[in-house]
């Protein structure tokens, strides 16, 4: 594995870990909007759905990144975790987080 990628991988994982952090910690509140208690009720329920489901998607990412993190230091980063194969460069450029290879990843999506 091209030594230079796999810097340029951490950096890019670290920050990207460091970023999620940040946002999983804050506490965002949204401000109201006087069109009467149901309407402010059913936006304040929708902001909140949303905003759990953005939560539960960058916890997933997070946990992703921190695999990656983990396969660096144990040697295995830019192995397939399905079949064994080696991962595009092309594809751990674009998602160092990448668990899989192509073909792997495609036959998951069928």
């Amino acid at each position: 594995m091209n030594p230079q990628l796999v810097e340029n991988a951490r950096k890019t994982l670290e920050a990207e870990s460091a970023r999620i952090r940040i946002e999983l910690s804050e506490e965002v509140e949204h401000p109201r909007v006087g069109h009467g208690a149901q309407t402010a009720a059913a936006t304040e329920v929708s902001e909140s759905q949303r905003g759990e489901q953005l939560r539960k998607r960058e916890e997933l990412h997070l946990g992703l990144i921190e695999s990656a993190l983990r396969r660096m230091d144990a040697g295995g980063f830019g192995t397939c975790q399905v079949c064994g194969k080696p991962i595009a460069l092309e594809r751990l450029e674009a998602l160092p987080w990448a668990q899989d290879c192509l073909d792997c990843h495609a036959k998951k999506r069928r």
